[in-house]
């Protein structure tokens, strides 16, 4: 029997994709990230949560340059 996963999922319930980033533009995750979350183990679950970071960093480093 598999453990129960325990990292909450980053979904905020704003739900549609960026045609720029193809991210969603709540949670910043991609389609297939979004479909696969359910069958990722915790460490894995912590790897995109990590990235997701990294995009959101990316994200608001581009619309300071942009200002």
């Amino acid at each position: 029997m598999e453990p129960i996963a325990t990292v909450p999922s980053p979904c905020i319930d704003i739900c549609k994709i960026d045609s720029n980033t193809d991210w969603c533009i709540g949670c910043l995750r991609t389609r297939d990230e979004i479909r696969g979350w359910k069958h990722l183990s915790d460490a894995l679950r912590i790897v995109l949560i990590n990235e997701l970071s990294r995009r959101k960093l990316t994200l608001t480093s581009e619309k300071a340059t942009t200002l």
